[in-house]
């Protein structure tokens, strides 16, 4: 079994709350090297045998549809977990 790889992040102008949380509470926990946090999502989509061409292309499509919202989320990577590509 292959795995698909989708990572969605909100887009720059739009505010990311949960981001904002983390960074501040980072340097409480003694992380002062990080500047600024962004919050996104990863999806993991399983197909039988290995990963395709035309499932990584299946992939984008249904994260730019479904996966996403596209009003204030881009689709930032699609790839096979691997690092293999069709």
């Amino acid at each position: 079994m292959g795995t698909v790889v989708v990572e969605v992040m909100p887009k720059p102008e739009i505010l990311d709350p949960q981001g904002k949380a983390v960074v501040g509470a980072l340097p409480r926990l003694g992380f002062t090297q990080f500047g600024a946090v962004r919050q996104g999502k990863r999806f993991e989509l399983t197909v039988d045998g290995d990963v395709t061409a035309e499932h990584l292309a299946a992939a984008r499509q249904a994260a730019e549809t479904m996966l996403s919202n596209p009003v204030i989320e881009d689709v930032v990577a699609v790839f096979a977990a691997d690092g293999k590509q069709g």
